[in-house]
Formats: C-alpha cells, sequence, structure tokens
C-alpha cells in the first residue's frame, strides 16, 4: 500500500474526511477543496485514492492499468473476516460486465448492447408514459405525496421488468434485492459489513435461484425482449450461462436502482430553483437540456471506483498495484475549467456545457444510459403537466440517502 503523502485533516477549516457526517450530506466543499489542493488524494479512512477533476476523471476512465475488477476492494469492506462471508455476491460480481476488462468486457457488453439501441429504447416510451400516468393517476386527489415513494421508486422496477418482460407483480423483490446489493458497494461509517455482506450474499443467491426459473421459461417461449436476446446469444456460445445469469442480474438491479435516485435528485433540483422549473414549464423544448443538466447536477452515482493493477504516478502521487481509486464523477460535473458556473443549476445549457460525465466514460459508459435518459425525461414531464402547482413540501424535511457510491433521497415530500 501507498505511504500517504496526507491523511485525513483539515483546509481552511474543512475536513477532507470522504464519509464526515458534514461531508457526506453536503460534499461540494469537499470536491472544490480537493480539486483544488490534491486532485490525487490519499485518503486515510478510505484507504484509497480519490481523483476529482474533469481530465483526470476521464483519463481514469481511459487508462487500461486500472482495472474495473473491483472484488478485492469488496474483500477489503470485509475487514479480514474473510471472501467466504460474501460469497456468492463476489462469484456473481466477477462475471458482470461492470466487473471486467479489455476484450472479455467488450465480449460480454456486446450480447446485450442490441437491447439497447435508441430505436429500441424509443419502443418502451409508451410503456413508461403507461406506467408514469397510472403512478399519477393514484396520487393525483391526494394533494401531497413522497415522490421517492410513489414515484420514482415505483417507475424504473415497471419499466425494466417489462424491459425483460419479467412479471411486474415481481418489482418489489427487485427493489427488496437491489438494496443490500448497493450498501455493500457504499461506503458509511458505523456499518457492520460482515452484516451487510452476508445480506448481499443472501440475496445473490435468491435472485440467481429467480432468474433460473424467468430463463428456462424463456428459453421455450422466445420474444423480442432483453433477457430472450441474451439467451439467443449465449445458446450461440458467445456467452456462458454463469455470465447470462451474472449480467441479467446485473440489469435488474442497476437498471432501476440509479434511475430510482436519479428521478429524485432530479426532482428536487428542479422544484429547489423555481425560476428554471417556470423555464420548462413554459417552454418544453427545453426537456432534454433540463434532464441533461439534472443528470450534470446531482448524480445518484457520484464516485465510481477501480482498482490499480500495476504501479504508477497520477500528479505525482504514487498508485500501487492493488489500490483503490474513487473516481470523482460529481466532483468532474462541478468543474469550472470545463462548465460555466458549474454550481449554478441551468437548464438551458448548450450541449457543449453538457458534457458531464454522470454515467461514466469510454468502454464502461453506462450501457442503461438511453432508457435511464428516456425514463427521466417522461417521469419530470408528465409529474409538471399533471401537476403544474407542484412544489417541494416545506413542512416536511427530506431524509438524505447518503454514501460515497449513492447518493439521494430516503424521501422527499411534494404538495400541490
Amino acid at each position: 500500500m501507498p505511504s500517504p503523502t496526507n491523511s485525513d485533516s483539515s483546509l481552511q477549516g474543512l475536513s477532507l474526511n470522504p464519509i464526515s457526517p458534514e461531508n457526506l450530506v453536503n460534499p461540494i466543499p469537499l470536491y472544490k477543496a480537493l480539486r483544488e489542493t490534491e486532485p490525487v488524494y490519499w485518503s486515510d479512512t478510505l484507504h484509497a485514492w480519490l481523483v476529482t477533476r474533469y481530465v483526470d476523471v476521464m483519463g481514469c476512465f481511459r487508462d487500461p492499468r486500472l482495472s474495473a475488477n473491483r472484488t478485492n476492494f469488496y474483500e477489503q469492506q470485509l475487514q479480514g473476516l474473510g471472501g467466504d462471508v460474501a460469497g456468492e455476491f463476489l462469484k456473481s460480481a466477477r462475471l458482470q460486465m461492470t466487473m471486467r476488462d479489455g476484450a472479455d468486457h467488450i465480449r460480454v457488453r456486446r450480447q446485450a448492447s442490441p437491447g439497447f439501441t435508441p430505436q429500441g429504447l424509443d419502443a418502451y416510451r409508451p410503456a413508461i408514459r403507461q406506467f408514469m400516468g397510472m403512478l399519477l393517476d393514484r396520487v393525483q386527489e391526494w394533494g401531497h405525496m413522497d415522490v421517492v415513494k410513489e414515484i420514482s421508486y415505483q417507475l424504473p422496477p415497471l419499466v425494466i421488468a417489462e424491459f425483460l418482460n419479467i412479471p411486474p407483480q415481481d418489482r418489489e423483490r427487485f427493489q427488496a434485492w437491489a438494496r443490500p446489493l448497493a450498501d455493500f458497494a457504499n461506503p458509511k461509517p458505523g456499518v457492520n459489513m460482515q452484516d451487510v455482506a452476508r445480506e448481499a450474499s443472501r440475496v445473490t443467491v435468491e435472485m440467481n435461484a429467480y432468474l433460473a426459473e424467468r430463463i428456462e421459461e424463456r428459453r421455450h417461449h422466445p420474444g423480442n425482449d432483453m433477457l430472450s436476446l441474451m439467451i439467443h446469444a449465449q445458446e450461440l456460445g458467445r456467452m456462458t450461462e454463469d455470465d447470462l445469469a451474472a449480467n441479467t442480474l446485473l440489469i435488474l438491479t442497476a437498471g432501476h436502482l440509479t434511475t430510482t435516485d436519479q428521478i429524485s435528485n432530479g426532482v428536487y433540483d428542479l422544484l429547489s430553483h423555481p425560476e428554471q422549473r417556470q423555464k420548462l414549464q413554459k417552454d418544453r423544448t427545453l426537456l432534454r437540456s433540463a434532464v441533461e443538466e439534472m443528470l450534470r447536477f446531482s448524480p445518484a452515482v457520484p464516485f465510481a471506483f477501480r482498482v490499480a493493477a500495476e504501479d504508477f504516478t497520477l500528479h505525482g502521487k504514487n498508485i500501487r498495484k492493488g489500490d483503490t481509486v474513487f473516481i470523482g464523477l460529481a466532483s468532474a460535473n462541478r468543474d469550472p475549467s470545463v462548465f460555466t458556473d458549474p454550481d449554478t443549476f441551468d437548464i438551458t445549457r448548450d450541449s457543449v456545457q453538457q458534457k458531464h460525465l454522470t454515467f461514466a466514460f469510454g468502454a464502461h459508459h453506462c450501457l442503461g444510459a438511453g432508457l435511464a435518459r428516456r425514463e427521466m425525461e417522461i417521469a419530470t414531464e408528465m409529474l409538471l403537466d399533471r401537476l403544474p402547482e407542484v412544489r417541494l413540501d416545506k413542512t416536511k424535511e427530506p431524509e438524505y440517502k447518503v454514501g460515497l457510491v449513492f447518493r439521494s433521497f430516503n424521501s422527499l415530500h411534494l404538495e400541490w
């Protein structure tokens, strides 16, 4: 491990501990401090590096010396308890395309890519509208709601179930399964990692058993859905049976978990900037740029992370083989060398000013970005159409869901 040249300390009264309570609640000052003073920063608390400038973040995603195989980070999270505590989770994780490098990553990703073409995704717009309309029908007469519970926690599982042609009534299972998997990847202070690891492994076993049944059904009754396409690739020898199960599990969980959080973040940012909300209310041609600004301003995933595959130097810091490197997507999105007035929420930014890194960059650019964008566009448009007076409920404080890797709300109350 490296010999740190600095430790979590304070800079002009600011703690540089990335998982301190104050930095988890409001990380923007930390991002600014690190970009300006320690763009490649060793955190004693995380025992990992943080990279925060836009150009370096892009460089990290391009750098073959940084591996997507992050299972050693999960093993470190177990604090010496042994990999068998999370054995089933780690076994599945190693097979997922997001944990693979080079040609192996390309091989598996290519089998899923046909389901994510723009034309293919546009075919799901009517279903997204139908689901969003159903959710709004239920709450419209209430005059208030928790948007996390009633909209953003409901819509993505319905959409991903449609995408994979899995019974919509199983969406609550997806939600229950996805959270323990996310918790294992989301460093927080004071968490018993042994319990989190065991829960992650337990739900992996349950999900695999569920998916085995759906896969067997689809082999006998194939369709045009994503799962059928992947089964066809597996039958042609382009991926193994284990590849198929692990990457279906990935799409089920990643395909709705981060979109759930991103919808909540976007609603909050739009409604907490009334002048921007009014612009969009009056001019719906701004919808796409508004969604891009929501994505830039408050990413649901503030940090991605990689593991050094060899020793190398970045900005004079010696990164050693096996080190974990957290890549600051949210910080890069606020880098003033790239974005004008980066701390201003502006839905009229032109395309040059919308080159955010919320969906990562390069070979590992999020495969589901197009689906997430369509969900956010339709959810935002229909929310403003159906509830034109909607606003934040100032009598109920938002309940934040904070962590280094995932950031959103547990509850966010609206009224109209």
